[in-house]
This record gives C-alpha cells, structure tokens and sequence, in this order.
C-alpha cells in the first residue's frame, strides 16, 4: 500500500551561509594614496605573474581607509580579462567595505588605459554609489609603473 503525502509539502531550500572575520585592527594597513596601493599590490602579486597575463584586483578599505581584505577578481589571458562586477559587488558587501580600489595589470608594459578599461571603472563608480561605497580609484600596473585613474583626474 502506497502511503499518501499531506497536501501540503514541505520543501527543503539550501542553506546560505556567509562569513567574513575583519583582520586584527592593529595589523591593518592603511591607504592614503595611489602610491600605498602600488606598494601593497606588489607584495601580493607574484613578479613573475605581471607580464604573463591579465589579472584584476579589488582592495576592501573601511571608512578609515584601513585594508580589509584583497581578492583576485578575473585571471585572462595576455590580451584581457573579464571582470565580474557581481562578485566585487558581493565581496564589498560582505566585507562592509567603505571604499573600494580596484587594479589590473597590463602584460603588455603599456599604461594607457583602454576603452574597456574606463566603461568597467565607470560601471563600477556607478553601482557601488547605490550602497554608498566609493570607488576611489582604479590603478594600472606593468612591472615598471603604474597609472592611477584617480591621479589623472579620470575620477
């Protein structure tokens, strides 16, 4: 005998489950300028990665402008990479960020930035203002310099 299920079912949803722990604050770095975020960026890159392929970062900051955290957002190839603005979105949520900084690489050693470079920067600007987060710049690295969006006025 076959047994009858109840009218109304219970259906089972997955479970989400986010977490994110701040660092210690008394180990946090702090940003004041394109400069600081050159440095930090290139104690995380690995050298030899700079001139393979494309790479695209975001830097967490508080409101005091103090690091919460650096995620790799897009691994390319020598020509690009695609950046998933969803996830910079998510992870600045997640991590309460105030500000935000994003930064690429350019295998190719030429700093100018593309047109492609500029519509994800204002995409970007654009979104993260609807929950109150700043981007505050955008930085281009090759092994021997950087260019910093907001430094030329682009921002």
């Amino acid at each position: 005998m076959k047994k009858q299920l109840p009218s109304t079912q219970v259906f089972s949803y997955a479970e989400i489950e986010i977490h994110y722990k701040r660092p210690l604050f008394s180990k946090m770095k702090s940003i004041s300028s394109a400069e600081d975020v050159n440095a930090l960026l290139r104690a995380y890159i690995h050298p030899n990665q700079m001139d393979v392929k494309e790479f695209f970062f975001t830097i967490f900051l508080s409101r005091a402008n103090t690091v919460l955290g650096i995620a790799t957002i897009g691994v390319g190839t020598i020509d690009g990479v695609n950046v998933n603005i969803r996830e910079i979105f998510e992870l600045t949520l997640l991590t309460h960020a105030s500000h935000i900084i994003v930064a690429h690489n350019h295998p190719s050693g030429k700093l100018q930035p593309s047109q492609n470079d500029r519509k994800i920067t204002e995409k970007l600007r654009k979104g993260l203002s609807l929950f109150d987060v700043k981007l505050l710049d955008h930085l281009i690295l090759t092994s021997e310099d950087y260019l910093s969006f907001a430094n030329e006025g682009e921002l």
